[in-house]
Order: C-alpha cells, then sequence, then structure tokens
C-alpha cells in the first residue's frame, strides 16, 4: 500500500472539495439559518464555483489550493470567506514544495490551516465555531505521524477526530460572531462552520487515500 501520492496529480482533491460544497450548499444554508444569516453554503458554493472556473490543466494540489484560497479571500463576503481563504493558502503553502505528499506533509497542511485560523480569529475549541471541527482534526493528524501510521491510518484517525468535534458542536453555546447573540438558543444546533469544515476534511482524507492506493 503507498503511503504517499504525487503533489502535481492532486488537482483532483480540490475539484472534489468544490463537489462537495456544491452538492451540501441547500443543508449547509439551512442549518446557518437556525442561528445565522442562512447564506453558509450559498456564499461558500459561489466562491468554490469561481475558483473551478479558473482552474487550469495540469494544476498541483498546492496550486489548485492557492487559486481557491485566493478566491475566497477576494471575492467573498462575510466572515467565511476570509477564514477559508487564509486556510486553504496556508494549507498551500505548507505543501508546495513537496513532489510527494505523505501523512507528515498533511499534518504539515492541517497545523497551518489551524495556525491561519487563530490568527484571524480569537475562536477557541468550545466556542462553537469551525475550530471544534479543524484542531482536534489536526491534533489527531499529528498523533498519528508520531505514532508511525501511515498515510491512510493517519487520515482515517483525521476524519474521525474531526467528525466528534463537528458532532460537539450540536450541544455548545455559540461564544463567536452572530450567533452568539441567541446564547442558549443556540444550543442543539449544529455550527455551519464546522459542519462546512469537517465535510471538506473528509473528503479531502477520500481523495488523498484514493491517489495514495
Amino acid at each position: 500500500m503507498s503511503t504517499s501520492f504525487k503533489n502535481a496529480e492532486g488537482r483532483k482533491i480540490v475539484d472534489r472539495l468544490v463537489e462537495v460544497i456544491h452538492e451540501n450548499r441547500a443543508y449547509l444554508s439551512e442549518i446557518d439559518g437556525k442561528i445565522g444569516d442562512g447564506d453558509h453554503g450559498i456564499n461558500m458554493d459561489k466562491g468554490f464555483q469561481l475558483a473551478a472556473s479558473r482552474m487550469e490543466e495540469g494544476m498541483s494540489m498546492s496550486d489548485a489550493l492557492r487559486l481557491l484560497g485566493r478566491t475566497l479571500v477576494m471575492e467573498i463576503g462575510g466572515s467565511m470567506g476570509p477564514l477559508y481563504g487564509q486556510m486553504f493558502k496556508a494549507m498551500a503553502k505548507a505543501s508546495k514544495e513537496a513532489e510527494s505528499v505523505d501523512a507528515g506533509v498533511v499534518r504539515d497542511m492541517l497545523e497551518a490551516a489551524y495556525g491561519a485560523i487563530r490568527e484571524l480569529g480569537e475562536a477557541k475549541v468550545g466556542d462553537k465555531t469551525l475550530v471544534d471541527t479543524l484542531y482536534p482534526a489536526a491534533g489527531a493528524m499529528h498523533d498519528a505521524v508520531e505514532a508511525g501510521k501511515g498515510l491512510d491510518a493517519a487520515l482515517d484517525a483525521m476524519v474521525a477526530a474531526a467528525e466528534a468535534g463537528w458532532k460537539s458542536t450540536e450541544d455548545l453555546v455559540a461564544k463567536i460572531g452572530r450567533s452568539a447573540r441567541l446564547g442558549e438558543r443556540s444550543r442543539g444546533v449544529l455550527d455551519a462552520g464546522a459542519t462546512s469544515c469537517f465535510f471538506m476534511l473528509r473528503a479531502m482524507a477520500e481523495e488523498m487515500k484514493g491517489l495514495s492506493s
């Protein structure tokens, strides 16, 4: 079993991100509408589709992630455009020198992604944001690499941690953003950002495993 894949062949990872946001745009906006503005899925899909229209043949995973990130930062409003844009740009930077992407590179990508999110905001685990998905995902990937796990096993651990973090947001009270004004009324609903983050991390893992097999 392969433990890595070629960065040059990884554009399909970003293509899949575009698909998964498009497929879930209505659901993401629906859950966002319960405690937020209700436009999370719509805005995300707009940005991802725009980036997809600018993709070029022969782009590597890192090239495609950088394009996606730049598009979200420059052309999608609200809070999620800059957040996800900087996250993907950080992933691109962390992987751009890697010809082959293994578990260690993915760890670096996730840790860079979390670092970018932390630079932009003050959200921490428990605040009912995408951090509740991303932070445990990055931590699980780090621990898997330290334990010497291969790419597939490390990705499985990452997705499991991301899913647990995502699901935890249903029982949390929002402390950041518009939904924070609802206080206890925000409990009982999944956070839209945590949800989109989980969907994307899971999609990335699936495509990476497919490329490495």
